[in-house]
């Protein structure tokens, strides 16, 4: 997080247990109301494997115990997406229902599971046709510059008047501090870029962090080539391919064209929800075990 500090006031917290990490917070503070940081795609009380419901329970009770304690009337959390840990971790959901917690927004991710995949849409395998028609090539790249200088700011500028999450110096930094971690693939037509995306990769996902095609993407099919060699040959062995959110209005919409995009290569829907708590309700924890 350390690339956006001049933006954020930081209010990470740190968990022990005799001495050892055993939980964190990644978070942010604005006036008197603290978040699961807002420079993060996903967040929440992130626990080591071995914390057991009563453990996450007391993390969660220090918290918000330490908030209160330094004038902080509400947390605002972010859960962590199910797919993003290879084990159950809904305690949070369960300790946020005895906590009263508002559901505050809920976004819609669509999600391949790669082990059991849905049918891929005749829309998407005619464009992968119209793509090899044209002669498209896919190829993996270790620079930026093309992507977002050609195709993404562009695009943005033009579509919402808006630019990338992560300027090109931010993405640059992100990849050399994650070589393997974060990665470009371009689409060419005759040498020259038409689409592209940057994966975010963990061990049991890849996320299409941002995915983008010039003007003529639907004529060429470029977007759907390029997903399909991705699903198909490079990621295949991942558990879960994450397509991201196509919410809209703070997840109150939803842009039906780009979801129906991404459930044509199989897609279905996770949701990822934020809920505002009333630190002063962390007594309620005390209740749970009788």
């Amino acid at each position: 997080m350390d690339y956006h500090k001049d933006r954020f006031k930081d209010h990470s917290l740190l968990l022990y247990k005799k001495e050892k990490l055993v939980a964190l917070f990644p978070a942010n503070q604005r006036d008197n109301r603290v978040y699961s940081h807002l420079g993060l795609t996903y967040g929440g009380l992130l626990f080591d494997e071995n914390l057991k419901l009563r453990d996450v329970a007391e993390c969660l009770k220090l918290v918000l115990e330490y908030l209160e304690e330094n004038n902080i009337e509400k947390l605002h959390i972010k859960l962590l997406p199910s797919m993003y840990s290879p084990f159950p971790t809904d305690e949070l959901q369960y300790l946020l229902f005895i906590l009263e917690a508002k559901l505050s927004r809920r976004d819609a991710l669509s999600v391949v599971n790669m082990k059991h995949r849905p049918k891929i849409s005749k829309d998407r395998i005619a464009g992968n046709k119209r793509a090899l028609k044209h002669g498209l090539v896919t190829k993996e790249e270790q620079t930026f510059e093309a992507f977002w200088n050609q195709i993404l700011i562009p695009n943005l500028r033009q579509k919402h008047e808006a630019t990338p999450v992560h300027t090109l110096a931010e993405i640059q930094l992100l990849k050399q501090h994650f070589p393997k971690n974060i990665r470009q693939f371009n689409v060419y037509k005759n040498d020259e870029i038409v689409a592209g995306t940057t994966i975010f990769e963990t061990e049991h996902v890849a996320h299409s962090q941002y995915i983008s095609g010039n003007e003529d993407k639907n004529s060429l099919g470029s977007l759907d080539f390029l997903h399909l060699h991705l699903l198909n040959d490079v990621f295949q062995d991942k558990m879960y391919f994450d397509f991201g959110i196509s919410n809209e209005n703070q997840g109150k919409n939803i842009n039906e064209g780009l979801h129906y995009w991404k459930e044509g290569f199989g897609a279905r829907t996770i949701t990822q929800d934020f809920y505002e708590i009333d630190v002063q309700k962390h007594h309620k924890l005390d209740t749970i075990f009788i």
